[in-house]
């Protein structure tokens, strides 16, 4: 005879298998995230020792550097991770295979873009930011890491992008660890036993990547995603369209993310160079918490890819919930940490005491709101895997609003001053991850 206490007990075990699953995809690519987050931070620390002309110029081009890892990673990679994980999940496994070829066309095209467009532009724009001597101390940087290193960038992390479509994130993991590791030693090398100053960071990147692609390809090639790739096929729209439609959106709402960043620091070169390499330090810290997402978030790409491609619905949604909830108490609990020893933090980057006061004061501020950040990055990287992206687009539109005219209104209309900006940037951060959670309930997330 059944107890009939035991059905109350069903949805938690079934949530705590869900977390399991999420976990074991997670715990890899978390790695990596927290070996990217150190060397970032260490890289940081580099720019800040070259200057404050050299920080405040890698501050303008920190944006565009970001940009090309996100948008190769978890915005163009998730509309790949999630166009093989729902193939795989609807056991459509020829139509995997084929993704690879188109996947890798895409990552050529882009990191070509990249290459050309800061190569020829990066000077302009280094001007007209922040200024003459910025623009000089860090134009060796732009030539060395989007000439060099775009391409390379674009490919490797494509190529992870394909194994964790296929759930392999342990095996994409393992290059990009390493990866991770060699970088900041080889910046450090470069920068200053070898005396190329800011420019040796942009060559570490890109040396490390043309290693990381070559290791990768070998990966993918020889069938290390569970499946091997078919290369010798006539290109398909359809199949651009299965990654574009996902990847496509989620570029454009990383460049509404860091455009927001170049905007709030325009607004910032008002109050000085300074201003602007101060909140070069705070930017670096908030985009840290990406990096830190996505270690859930591309486990929530691949799984809720798969049971969307199943018609599991509800599954998904709950996937989606159970990992927004862990991301979003892992980085609130990071950001109040930084809000109360943002002292302690700025003083590890920077000597100047005027630029370490200013980026304290901003993460006295934005600090608290990390919480909102990874909320809605998570929950960024689930939609992906749904192909529901009308929501993310939502929350990217509310934090460029509030961060930029709602900072612009704090600051110079209720007298705020600089706080006004942080506090603007606060508020946007916030608005993200309300939004991004508003769209995963059942009348978005179901079968149409």
């Amino acid at each position: 005879m059944n107890s009939p206490a035991a059905t109350p007990h069903a949805p938690p075990l079934a949530n705590a298998a869900l977390l399991r699953n999420v976990f074991a995809l997670a715990a890899p690519t978390t790695l990596v995230a927290l070996l990217q987050v150190a060397a970032q931070l260490v890289e940081t620390w580099l720019a800040a020792r070259q200057g404050t002309a050299a920080l405040a110029g890698w501050a303008v081009m920190l944006p565009f550097a970001l940009l090309m890892q996100q948008m190769s990673t978890g915005a163009m990679g998730g509309g790949v991770v999630s166009a093989i994980a729902r193939a795989l999940g609807a056991a459509r496994i020829d139509e995997a295979s084929s993704l690879v070829m188109h996947a890798l066309t895409i990552a050529l095209a882009a990191g070509l873009a990249f290459t050309i467009g800061l190569c020829l532009f990066g000077a302009t724009i280094l001007e007209s930011v922040a200024g003459a001597e910025a623009a000089q101390a860090a134009h060796g940087y732009v030539l060395l890491l989007f000439g060099l290193g775009a391409v390379p960038s674009w490919l490797a992390n494509t190529f992870a992008s394909v194994l964790r479509g296929g759930g392999r994130h342990a095996l994409a993991a393992r290059t990009l660890t390493l990866t991770w590791i060699a970088f900041p030693l080889l910046a450090w090398v470069l920068c200053e036993p070898a005396g190329m100053g800011l420019g040796g960071i942009g060559a570490a990147f890109s040396l490390v990547f043309i290693a990381a692609a070559l290791s990768m390809a070998i990966v993918v090639l020889r069938g290390g995603a569970g499946f091997m790739p078919v290369f010798r096929q006539r290109l398909k729209a359809d199949l651009f369209r299965r990654i574009l439609s996902i990847g496509a959106t989620a570029c454009g709402l990383a460049a509404i993310a860091n455009l927001t960043t170049i905007l709030v620091t325009r607004q910032l070169r008002e109050y000085g160079t300074a201003a602007v390499a101060a909140y070069g330090i705070s930017a670096r810290l908030e985009f840290l918490i990406i990096p830190l997402a996505f270690g859930v978030g591309s486990a929530l790409t691949a799984l809720v890819g798969k049971a969307a491609g199943g018609n599991d619905w509800p599954t998904a949604r709950r996937l989606a919930w159970l990992g927004g909830a862990v991301t979003f108490a892992a980085t609130a609990l990071l950001g109040i940490g930084v809000a109360l020893g943002s002292d302690r933090f700025t003083a590890f980057f920077t000597q100047d005491a005027q630029v370490a006061a200013i980026a304290a004061a901003a993460l006295g501020f934005i600090g608290p709101a990390f919480g909102g950040l990874g909320l809605g990055m998570a929950l960024y990287f689930a939609s992906m895997g749904a192909g529901r992206m009308k929501w993310p687009v939502l929350a990217a539109l509310s934090r460029i609003v509030l961060a930029v005219g709602g900072g612009w209104l704090l600051a110079n209309v209720a007298g705020m001053g600089m706080s006004g900006h942080f506090l603007g940037v606060a508020l946007g951060l916030a608005a993200y991850g309300l939004f991004g959670a508003a769209g995963v309930r059942k009348a978005v997330w179901s079968a149409r």
